[in-house]
């Protein structure tokens, strides 16, 4: 039995009381303007309840049961800091409110008696939207000034915000994550939900060989991962209620941890930017670290293939990078010197036109 039903089967009840209750008044209201029958004002009192019931069977989910639904799942994007300093500056506003409610309700009236409540629901509100807007400030003054060892626990373990790593599959899957925290580039703890690692294993599980393939890579950088004591891996219990997505509940667990997500996908980056969630993109740290080359420096490339213009010849350099040589088909097979002649630097990563230095 559902929640909506059975919000449907009080407000039923509820209801139909309310208008058994006003049934009596509103009959006699409807007698004087029909009829003045006995036997009428009965009929009309049964509608009323009816109706009334009916009413109620109808909108008791809309007033009850989707409301709380609603709030739960706005609050458990908010993050347990939010709320908790929320909640602080309400009780600040309320008290900071009510000690101004007294001189303010001497005022003549109509003010004395509007005003007090006005600057109640006015602090509480400035004191929700104060230290919600100023929380991390506030949290990092209370670290500086306490004395106890906290704070330097949490150090140690890595598990402060700014610590805190969130990793995707697609980020397990791509292997070169493993290199990365080798280098010590990856200042914090990485942590991995456990519906990371569930979506892992169902990549591992699948019928398609290239994906099992995928997943199965992804379990071994994991190991990997685990075995080498110099990286601060955790595998935490941590979700998310009432988001199914994986790609959703990462966001929605990095806004409420404040900390970034570590990924190859794309779709996730944009999507998380857009909600103000902070990405490690490894293709963006790989695009980054390429070799830079000027038009006009010269290298040897090997061409290996034809280029989609007539007469290109495609290389790619070490790190990937694709070189576009002019004039290069001939050259197919061979390690030739070129030239640089323009770089472009493109939404899928960098691309080099050169041309044989022959021409």
């Amino acid at each position: 039995m559902s929640l909506d039903f059975i919000a449907r089967i009080i407000g039923l009840v509820l209801f139909g009381i309310i208008g058994g209750v006003f049934s009596e008044s509103i009959g006699l209201f409807i007698q004087q303007i029909w009829t003045s029958s006995p036997i009428a004002l009965v009929i009309y009192q049964i509608i009323i309840t009816l109706l009334f019931s009916l009413i109620g069977f109808l909108i008791a989910p809309y007033i009850s049961v989707r409301p709380i639904n609603a709030i739960r799942k706005q609050l458990s994007k908010v993050s347990a800091q939010a709320l908790i300093f929320g909640l602080v500056g309400l009780i600040v506003g309320l008290i900071s409110g009510a000690l101004l409610a007294y001189p303010i309700s001497l005022l003549p009236p109509p003010l004395g008696s509007i005003l007090p409540f006005v600057a109640v629901i006015l602090f509480s509100y400035l004191g929700i939207v104060i230290f919600v807007a100023r929380g991390k400030d506030i949290n990092h003054w209370l670290r500086s000034i306490s004395k106890g060892g906290g704070d330097k626990d949490a150090e140690q373990t890595g598990l402060q915000d700014s610590r805190r790593i969130l990793v995707d599959t697609s980020a397990i899957i791509d292997g070169r994550i493993a290199d990365i925290a080798r280098t010590g580039f990856i200042p914090g703890r990485l942590l991995i939900p456990r519906f990371v690692l569930n979506e892992l294993q169902y990549v591992s599980d699948s019928a398609d060989n290239l994906r099992r393939q995928r997943g199965r890579r992804g379990m071994e950088v994991l190991a990997e991962l685990q075995k080498d004591p110099s990286i601060p891996v955790t595998i935490t219990d941590i979700d998310v209620e009432g988001v199914r997505e994986v790609d959703e509940r990462l966001i929605v667990l990095a806004r409420q941890l404040s900390c970034p997500i570590l990924t190859n996908d794309y779709n996730l980056n944009r999507v998380a930017e857009l909600q103000g969630v902070s990405i490690l993109n490894i293709n963006e740290l790989a695009n980054a670290v390429k070799a830079i080359l000027l038009p006009g420096e010269t290298l040897e490339m090997k061409i290996i293939q034809e280029g989609k213009e007539y007469g290109q010849g495609v290389g790619y350099m070490e790190d990937g990078t694709m070189v576009v040589v002019e004039n290069g088909h001939k050259y197919i097979g061979k390690t030739v010197p070129i030239s640089v002649t323009k770089v472009l630097q493109t939404a899928a990563g960098r691309m080099i036109f050169a041309k044989p230095d022959e021409d």
